[in-house]
């Protein structure tokens, strides 16, 4: 295998801080910069979306081509900027009026495989006008899922990318094309055989995730039971079988998170810092955000964060369906977060019923976010499945102890404390039942009464590293392992 630095780019649909609505946008920003520091060339792809614009970038216009889909011809501009200010990682912007630059949101069009289809064709065009072919496209989330699908289908037959590699990263297999792939009748739905459908009929059906998966170099998933879950029916999500058949090529590797950001040290939505050295300072954040929220500043009782995007996948048909039992038990819950109408009523509608209990900002904020890590006791994410999860690491570098259920990547990072011993890092629920969630609360309450019980586990989870180090070092390895065994078919 060589040691030669590699060229790679990073393609996503979205990168912080340019345009975010989840975690892939971290990832997206973190790994460019930690791959690069081990000694490897590195660039970034991601469309130019109306919001970026608007954010009066410094960035160059570099050139412009055509995707041509069908007899439709999609003018395209290039343009170059940067991660940020000192990583000096290249990000390419690539601008299409129609489908991106004149839109006011990022996704959830009914021309959303349309949109993507040309910016995956697109990334092709911007490496061949600069003339500088990458070794390897990691592609990240289904947006992306054509450009292995062309890699191979068409690409490969010109000698300028007949040793580029693809890896294609899932970071929720849920999500294969706009709206729901479970929402197509099976007869419509895509088989994911040779190049993409250029007919605007058909591209609306076009399974990306699919087409990934058959024709990526590498398959990898943000975690390792995650990559494990998704060849079997349960998790599968209809590509269980594809998955199984190229099961030698599927890998989990899991998310970092980048400690120069979520960091109570230095975090700059913070007025109190602290670190596991100073944890007198984490109740301090504690009693702002009581008295910000108009609960009742009481050091006594638990304080129980959420920070997520409320949808069925993370675990609130569980929290609905215990939530009277809860109400019963001294503690606070403050919930952060947009999302299903459902969930939004029901939690606007608990704080006003137990308003001494329950506070709740309906809306994504990072900065809110920020401040109920460093408040909170314990973070709440009972998920149903999860990929990776960025917010239990978050939570553990803030000192918010995680009550998660026992799937992917939740499974990976938090191990469930045992006070005889003293070991773990949360409180797991081993089955996804209300029942079970109950039961891992009232752990966790049971054991905030002893404080220097608690306060050995807070410090312990303060202490957990998951850094970017190590993810990058192993894709790194993804990557040449991938180059050696397409070498080797050659």
């Amino acid at each position: 295998m060589s040691d030669r630095p590699l060229h790679i780019a990073i393609v996503s649909w979205e990168v912080s801080p340019f345009s975010k609505t989840g975690g892939l946008a971290d990832v997206a920003n973190a790994l460019p910069k930690h791959v690069k520091g081990l000694g490897h060339e590195v660039s970034v792809v991601t469309p130019y979306y109306k919001q970026i614009a608007a954010q009066s970038l410094p960035v160059t216009h570099l050139g412009d081509s055509v995707v041509t889909l069908g007899k439709k011809e999609y003018p395209i501009r290039f343009y170059r900027g940067e991660l940020s200010e000192h990583s000096k990682v290249p990000v390419y912007f690539l601008a299409q009026d129609e489908l991106f630059t004149e839109r006011d949101r990022s996704f959830g069009y009914p021309d959303d495989n349309l949109r993507f289809q040309v910016f995956d064709r697109a990334v092709f065009l911007l490496f061949e006008f600069l003339g500088h072919i990458p070794d390897v496209l990691h592609c990240h989330d289904w947006h992306t899922g054509l450009i292995p699908n062309y890699l191979n289908c068409e690409y490969r037959k010109n000698p300028l990318w007949r040793d580029t590699v693809s890896v294609f990263t899932i970071h929720n297999l849920l999500y294969q094309m706009q709206g729901m792939w479970f929402n197509l009748p099976p007869e419509k739905r895509d088989q994911g055989r040779g190049l993409p459908p250029v007919d605007t009929a058909t591209i609306r059906t076009t399974n990306f995730a699919l087409r990934a998966i058959k024709n990526a170099d590498a398959i990898s998933a943000v975690s390792v039971r995650y990559a494990e879950e998704i060849m079997t029916k349960k998790f599968g999500e209809g590509l269980d079988g594809v998955l199984r058949r190229r099961q030698d090529r599927v890998f989990g590797i899991i998310n970092g998170i980048d400690y120069t950001i979520f960091n109570p040290s230095f975090d700059q939505h913070l007025k109190i810092h602290y670190d596991w050295n100073s944890l007198d300072k984490k109740a301090e954040n504690k009693r702002l955000l009581q008295k910000e929220f108009h609960l009742p500043e009481r050091k006594d009782v638990p304080l129980i964060g959420m920070v997520h995007r409320l949808t069925e996948q993370k675990g609130f048909d569980l929290i609905m369906e215990i939530f009277p039992v809860l109400m019963r038990q001294q503690v606070q819950l403050v919930v952060v977060g947009g999302g299903d109408r459902g969930y939004v009523n029901f939690f606007r509608q608990m704080a006003k019923k137990y308003p001494h209990q329950v506070a709740v900002h309906l809306e994504f904020s990072e900065a809110v976010g920020s401040r109920i890590y460093a408040a909170s006791d314990m973070f709440l994410m009972p998920s149903r499945y999860e990929p990776c999860g960025i917010s239990q690491l978050i939570s553990l570098r803030y000192g918010s102890i995680p009550i998660v259920h026992r799937t992917g990547g939740l499974a990976d990072t938090i191990t469930d404390f045992d006070p005889r011993t003293g070991v773990g890092t949360g409180f797991v629920l081993y089955n996804y039942t209300g029942p079970d969630l109950i039961m891992a609360m009232t752990r966790a309450i049971e054991t905030y009464k002893y404080p220097r019980v608690w306060e050995h586990l807070t410090w312990q989870a303060m202490r957990q590293s998951f850094s970017w180090g190590l993810p990058a070092k192993q894709y790194v390895d993804l990557y040449k392992r991938t180059i050696a065994a397409h070498h080797a078919l050659e």
